[in-house]
Order: C-alpha cells, then structure tokens, then sequence
C-alpha cells in the first residue's frame, strides 16, 4: 500500500525524512531510546547485586540464628558446672563426716563439729555464686521476702516484727528464690 502524501501545508517535512516512519535516519527518539537501554542495564545489574545482598543477608541472619541457638543449648547444659566444681568439696566432705560418723569411736562433739565446717564451706561456695541466706530474725515482717506461718504474742519483741524463723529464705543475685518462713510478734499478750 502506498504511503499517503503530506497534505498538511504547515508540515514541511516530508514523509520519507520522518524518523517514525524511516528507520534508517536518526532522530531524538534513538537516541533516548540508547540513553534508556543503558539506564535499563544499569538498573538490572543494580537489581541483581540487590538480590545478591539480599540472598547473603538472609543466610547470614539464618546462620547466625543456628548458632545462637546451639550457643543457648550449649550454655542450658553446662551454666550449672562452675557451680557443681565448687560443691564437690562440699559433697567430698559429707562423705568424708559420714563415713566417721559409722566409726565405732565416733564422739559426737567432734562430729557436730565437722557438720558445721561442712555447712560453712557450702554456704560460701553458695555466696560467691550470688546465692543470698534471709534470716530475719528480730527484724520487721516484710511480705516480700517473708512467709508468716503464723503469730505469737511476746512481750520481747515489737508487734509486726519476726519473732522466730522457721525457715531460712534465699536470694539469687537479687531475686527471690524461697521466702523464709517466720513465726510473727502479736505484741504483749493482752489479758482478756
């Protein structure tokens, strides 16, 4: 089919000189269309290193999330064993109180007193891992850290305050582990 003629009078271009319509000359269209091309490969590389990145960030963060999993696991398991290397003396010791204890000669003084060394050992290797004894004898009744089992009148020690502890309590670098059980002063006895 023919190409139409330019009948436009204000167009003076003729229709072989289009770059629309010709190919073969080259107009400002090509030339953003190169310029667009080249933008275009830029931004398909820029593209893939993001994916690249991305791809290595994610099996970075899973990798690190395995391993702070097994570190986890690892420490669960063997947190206890600094605890455990100092309390073996102590467990040592008891054996070594039982064991004279079974003597046919045993003297019990003595005795009685190697528990209470056995007892003073444990308690230190219990202090320098934080472990805290509550003993609050003649202090004020604190539902904090203090059970009341119950309440005696005494004329001695002040309403409200500890008048007997049952039950030593403990504290774990701060937080409570065991309240002590106490018995609690009602004041004086009052005459009915």
């Amino acid at each position: 089919m023919p190409e139409p003629e330019n009948t436009d009078p204000l167009n003076t271009t003729p229709a072989s000189a289009d770059p629309a319509t010709n190919p073969a000359v080259p107009g400002p269209d090509a030339a953003q269309a190169a310029e667009l091309a080249t933008q275009l490969a830029t931004a398909k590389a820029e593209a893939a290193a993001n994916l690249d990145r991305y791809v290595r960030s994610v099996a970075d963060l899973e990798n690190f999330r395995r391993r702070t999993v097994k570190e986890k696991d690892e420490l669960r398991l063997f947190a206890a064993s600094r605890v455990l290397e100092d309390l073996l003396p102590v467990l040592d010791n008891l054996g070594l109180a039982v064991t004279a204890a079974k003597q046919p000669n045993a003297d019990a003084k003595s005795l009685a007193g190697g528990v209470e060394m056995v007892l003073t050992q444990l308690k230190s290797a219990l202090t320098n891992h934080g472990i805290k004894e509550i003993n609050p004898a003649g202090q004020a009744f604190d539902a904090n850290l203090h059970e009341s089992i119950s309440a005696q009148p005494s004329a001695d020690v002040a309403e409200g305050s500890v008048l007997t502890v049952v039950r030593t309590g403990f504290s774990l670098n701060g937080r409570l582990l065991r309240p002590a059980s106490v018995i609690v002063s009602s004041g004086p006895a009052k005459n009915s």
